[in-house]
């Protein structure tokens, strides 16, 4: 089970570039004499789903090595914590942001970077597709003060150490963060300002990289009649769950979709990998959709009648239903729903979890379902939502 949902992750991270640009992409964008990254946000951790040939030569690492992991594996222990804050911020706002950064090459030296994040949107429905990482390297200004030329000599120096030192910065939530000491966090900022001070010519070179990554996702996107934009340009954002929930989502491993009663028919916003893999559909199949498309001609009326009833009543409800997979073959779903409700008390979603009662969840007489919600509920709150789930 544990292979094929690796298996699964793998053809998830490969789909995000392939399902929406065209085969030449990859290829295009390696031309481009820039380093960056792309990011997949509605993938779990958040993962880099395609590294620039420049990216690569610039931290030594190899495509494979680095796609599929999080960006913080570039981090060290001098890496500004700040800096880190203001870029998850930015995630969660989904908007461009531009930073200085230490960052760490495979081998463990350091290098200052100016970091120039920008969000790419879906022209179909406004959400956000990806997150493109520009990173130009800052060249350092020499001065004559002997302190610090020595900080740079310290840097430097303790490389070897620090390359093996980076568990600080790899913690997930912005609440671990916070928990962290800042150490050295004034010195790093002064160097920032001092030695390491990016030039007009360094954020020229950034606006420059972002335009030209944008002009071919751009192309690219329009070969497949998958628009994608620098800006949300479409007014009914389909989605309604930003960047920094869906990565949150993405770490509860059960199957499970939210869904909006605010939107016309209560459509899918939400979908987790186990819920895709559970019923064979991609994402782009799902999201947007109502529920009920999983059944099918022997789908029992009386069943789906309750879960309607449910939902208009704000009531928790589990029935067992029959549903169909993608290739038709049927499979009988116990299926627990249950509303997430705002500090108001009005609800804000739907949590509707999955289980194949055919396999063998079916004879534990346990309640995965329940756990589920509460990790939802975590993670709206975290999304500044400030949400409680009620089974009334």
């Amino acid at each position: 089970m544990e292979e094929r949902s690796v298996i699964t992750t793998a053809t998830a991270i490969e789909q995000s570039i392939n399902s929406r640009y065209s085969f030449w992409v990859r290829e295009a964008l390696d031309e481009l004499p820039h380093g960056f990254t792309i990011t997949d946000p509605s993938l779990p951790a958040h993962p880099i789903v395609f590294a620039s040939r420049e990216f690569l030569k610039m931290s030594g690492y190899s495509t494979h090595e680095i796609i599929g992991n999080n960006g913080r594996m570039f981090q060290g222990v001098r890496t500004n914590r700040r800096s880190v804050m203001e870029i998850r911020q930015a995630v969660r706002e989904e908007r461009t942001i531009q930073v200085t950064l230490l960052n760490y090459r495979k081998d463990g030296t350091p290098y200052w970077i100016l970091f120039h994040m920008f969000p790419v949107f879906s022209k179909e429905d406004g959400r956000v597709i990806h997150f493109v990482g520009v990173q130009v390297p800052i060249m350092p200004k020499p001065r004559r003060s002997g302190s610090e030329f020595s900080r740079v000599s310290l840097c430097e120096t303790d490389a070897a150490v620090l390359g093996f030192c980076r568990r600080e910065v790899c913690s997930d939530t912005v609440a671990e963060l916070t928990r962290i000491p800042n150490l050295d966090l004034a010195a790093d900022a002064e160097t920032t300002e001092t030695v390491w001070k990016v030039s007009d010519l360094e954020r020229q070179g950034a606006n420059n990289a972002m335009r030209s990554i944008l002009s071919l996702l751009t192309h690219y996107s329009q070969l497949t009649g998958r628009l994608v934009s620098e800006t949300r340009c479409c007014s009914t954002y389909m989605s309604g769950v930003g960047a920094s929930l869906n990565i949150s989502l993405g770490r509860i491993k059960q199957s499970f979709v939210l869904t909006d009663p605010h939107k016309t028919d209560i459509p899918i916003v939400y979908a987790s990998d186990a819920f895709l893999e559970l019923t064979g559909y991609a994402r782009h199949e799902v999201l947007g959709r109502n529920c009920r498309f999983l059944s099918g001609y022997e789908t029992d009326d009386s069943t789906e009648l309750q879960i309607t009833n449910s939902m208009q009543t704000g009531k928790a409800c589990t029935v067992c239903i029959l549903n169909y997979r993608k290739d038709g073959s049927p499979f009988w779903n116990s299926l627990y729903i249950a509303p997430v409700r705002n500090a108001s008390g009005k609800i804000t979603y739907f949590v509707e979890v999955q289980m194949n009662a055919n396999g063998e969840n079916r004879e534990r007489n346990l309640r995965p379902e329940m756990s589920v919600v509460a990790a939802v509920k975590v993670a709206v709150r975290a999304s500044g939502m400030t949400a409680t789930t009620s089974n009334s």
